[in-house]
């Protein structure tokens, strides 16, 4: 689940920054056999279209379910209260890990840009989920 929950982190993150945008809030939706769902929605910190970001809280999110056995037949992530990503401060960090995924981040947007979306998959930013 956190394979296919990473993934969708990805197109997300993908997707604001192409469009120029940055989510104050995600939406995590799980739907199950039968009829039943749960979706919860929390901030971020501050806006932001970053994996890394998106990651962390949707972590959070898919945590918080708290899924036992239950047979999860869909997944949805949706960005909320979205602003321009003009609109975001750009802080100085001195996490110097954090600049550097934000840097892997960016190059690998501009790879998928060039060659398509599939080169550089979620497993090519970030080890593989557990």
């Amino acid at each position: 689940m956190r394979a296919a929950l990473l993934d969708l982190v990805v197109q997300l993150g993908l997707l604001l920054s192409r469009r120029g945008q940055a989510a104050r809030a995600l939406t995590l939706t799980l739907k199950f056999a039968g009829s039943g769902s749960w979706e919860k929605t929390r901030r971020l910190k501050e806006a932001s279209a970053h994996d890394d970001d998106l990651r962390v809280l949707a972590y959070q999110l898919m945590d918080a379910a708290g899924l036992q056995r239950g047979r999860l037949t869909a997944i949805a992530l949706k960005g909320e209260d979205l602003v321009g990503a003009d609109q975001v401060a750009l802080q100085i960090s001195l996490d110097d890990a954090r600049e550097a995924r934000l840097v892997a981040e960016a190059t690998a947007d501009r790879i998928r840009d060039e060659f398509g979306a599939g080169v550089i998959g979620p497993a090519a930013v970030y080890r593989r989920a557990s």
